[in-house]
C-alpha cells in the first residue's frame, strides 16, 4: 500500500497484540457478542426468543460478512444498522430479534468500554514488566556513586541505582492509576435511546425489575460487575478522559526517564542499547545517537497532546448526546493506547540493555568531589582547633582559584593540593584523601533503593509474575 498513507503507529511502533485489540475484527465480533448477550438475557427474562435463534447467532459470531455490511452502509450511512442487516442475512431465524430494544450506543459504547479495558490490561502488563526490569537495574547499581544534578549542575552525590528509583516512583504512581481506572470501569449497559430504558420497559410490559435485571445480566455476560447507573444515549465521556489521562501520565513518566537517559548518554555515563550494525548518523559514522529514547520522547508528546481531545469532547456534549464525538474518538483513543504501548515496549527494550560506564562516572565524580568535600574538610579542621569562619573563607578563596584554572586554563582541579599546602587546615594529603571516598557522600541512597524496591515494587512484581517475560525486538 505504498500509494496511500499508512499510520506509523501500526506499521512502525505499536505491538501486533495492541493493534489487534483495536482491529475491525475485534470491534465487530464484540458487537455480535453484545447482540447475543442481549438476546440471551431477554430470553431468560421471558421474551419469546428461541434457543435456535441464539445458536444461529453464535454460529456466525466470528464470521463477519464485511462485504454485505460495507455495501449496506454505503446505502444507509449507518454503520450499526448495516451490521445488524449483515448479521440478519447470515441468521434469518434470528433476524427479527437482533438488536431488540437497543440503540446504536448499546453496541458502540459497550464495545468501546470492553476494548479499552482489554487495552488497559495490556498496558498494565507492560508497566509491570518495565517495573521489573528497572528494579533489577536499580538494585545492581545501588552502590555506584554518581553526580546528582539540580538545574543540570553538579549537586550532592547520589547513586546510579537511586536515580533509577526516581523513574520507578513515577511508574509506580502510573501503575496505581491504571489499577484505579480498571477497578472503576463500568459498561454503559442496556439503557435505550436517551438513557431512560423506555424501549425495554415496553418490551417487558412495564416490569421495572426485569429491566434492571436485564441491565445487570448483559453486563455480567460480558465480564463486568457494574454498569453506569445513569446515562444519556452514551456513557459519560469523562470515562474517556480518565482513561487517556492515565495514558498521558505514563507518557509523561517515560518522557522524563528517557530525557534523563539522553542527557546521560551525552555525558557518556549511561548508554541505551546500540546494535553492532546500527547507524547513528548518515554523515557522522562515529555517532551513537540515543534514537530509542528520542522516539519515546516524540511519541510521548503525541499522547500528552491527545488529552485535549477527550477533554473537549466531554465538555461539548449536548444534553443526552451529539454525534460530534464519534469521528474524534475513533482516532484519539486508539492512538493514545497504540502510542503508549509503543513507548512501553521501547522502554522495556532500553532497560534490558542499558550500559553503565562506571569509570567515566567515577572520573566525573572525582572532578567535582573536591568542592563537595570541603564541608567535611572544614569540620575535620575545626575538630583540630581551627576557626570555622577563617577556614570557610580560605576554602572560598581556594575554590574560586581552582575553578578558574579548570574553566579558563583547562587544568586539573587542584583544590585539595591547595588545602593540603595551607597550614591553616593542619591536614596532610593522606588525611584529606581519607575524606574523599565518594561513598561517604551518598547518604542513604543504597538503603533507600533496597527499601523502596522491597516495600513497593517487588510485591507488585511477585504478585504478577505470570505477566513477566516480555522480550521486545523493535521493528525499526
Amino acid at each position: 500500500m505504498a500509494q496511500v498513507y499508512e499510520n506509523p503507529l501500526i506499521t512502525r511502533y505499536a505491538s501486533r497484540e495492541m493493534s489487534e485489540i483495536f482491529s475491525s475484527d475485534e470491534k465487530f465480533k464484540t458487537w455480535r457478542k453484545l447482540w447475543i448477550a442481549l438476546a440471551e438475557s431477554e430470553k431468560e427474562l421471558g421474551l419469546e426468543i428461541t434457543q435456535d435463534q441464539i445458536d444461529e447467532m453464535k454460529k456466525y459470531c466470528d464470521d463477519i460478512n464485511y462485504d454485505v455490511a460495507k455495501k449496506r452502509e454505503k446505502e444507509t450511512r449507518h454503520d450499526v444498522m448495516s451490521h445488524v442487516y449483515a448479521f440478519g442475512v447470515q441468521c434469518p431465524k434470528a433476524k427479527p430479534i437482533i438488536h431488540l430494544g437497543a440503540t446504536s450506543a448499546y453496541v458502540g459504547d459497550n464495545t468501546d468500554v470492553i476494548i479499552m479495558q482489554r487495552a488497559m490490561k495490556m498496558i498494565r502488563k507492560k508497566i509491570i514488566n518495565l517495573l521489573s526490569r528497572l528494579s533489577k537495574f536499580s538494585v545492581e547499581y545501588k552502590d555506584v556513586p554518581t553526580l546528582g544534578f539540580t538545574h543540570f549542575q553538579p549537586a550532592q552525590l547520589t547513586t546510579v541505582g537511586k536515580r533509577a528509583t526516581l523513574w520507578l516512583m513515577d511508574l509506580l504512581m502510573d501503575c496505581e492509576e491504571v489499577e484505579n481506572v480498571l477497578a472503576s470501569m463500568k459498561m454503559r449497559g442496556v439503557k435505550g435511546t436517551t438513557g431512560t430504558q423506555a424501549s425495554f420497559l415496553k418490551l417487558f410490559d412495564g416490569d421495572h425489575e426485569k429491566v434492571k435485571r436485564l441491565d445487570k445480566l448483559v453486563a455480567n455476560k460480558l465480564g463486568f460487575e457494574k454498569t453506569f447507573p445513569v446515562t444519556g444515549q452514551t456513557y459519560s465521556r469523562k470515562l474517556d478522559y480518565k482513561v487517556v489521562s492515565v495514558l498521558s501520565g505514563i507518557a509523561q513518566s517515560l518522557h522524563k526517564m528517557t530525557n534523563d537517559i539522553r542527557l546521560l548518554q551525552h555525558l557518556k555515563e549511561v548508554e541505551e542499547p546500540f546494535e553492532s550494525t546500527q547507524i547513528g548518523s548518515s554523515a557522522m559514522a562515529y555517532k551513537r545517537n540515543p534514537m530509542r529514547s528520542e522516539r519515546v520522547a516524540s511519541l510521548s508528546r503525541h499522547v500528552m497532546a491527545l488529552i485535549m481531545d477527550p477533554a473537549m469532547t466531554t465538555s461539548t456534549q449536548w444534553f443526552e448526546r451529539t454525534l460530534d464525538d464519534s469521528a474524534n474518538r475513533r482516532i484519539s483513543i486508539p492512538e493514545a493506547f497504540l502510542a503508549v504501548d509503543a513507548i512501553l515496549e521501547i522502554c522495556i527494550n532500553i532497560s534490558s540493555g542499558l550500559v553503565v560506564y562506571e569509570k567515566v562516572i567515577h572520573q566525573h565524580v572525582m572532578n567535582e568531589l573536591p568542592f563537595m568535600a570541603t564541608e567535611n574538610i572544614i569540620m575535620e579542621a575545626v575538630k583540630r582547633g581551627g576557626d570555622r569562619q577563617e577556614l570557610h573563607e580560605k576554602i572560598r578563596v581556594h575554590s574560586m582559584e581552582a575553578a578558574r584554572q579548570v574553566k579558563q586554563e583547562g587544568k586539573e582541579n587542584d583544590l585539595l593540593i591547595r588545602i593540603a599546602n595551607d597550614e591553616t587546615f593542619g591536614l596532610s594529603n593522606e588525611e584529606i584523601s581519607s575524606l574523599m571516598d565518594a561513598k561517604l557522600f551518598i547518604g542513604r541512597a543504597p538503603q533507600q533503593v533496597m527499601e523502596f524496591i522491597g516495600e513497593y515494587i517487588q510485591p507488585i512484581v511477585d504478585e504478577n509474575k505470570d505477566l513477566l517475560g516480555i522480550e521486545v525486538d523493535l521493528k525499526v
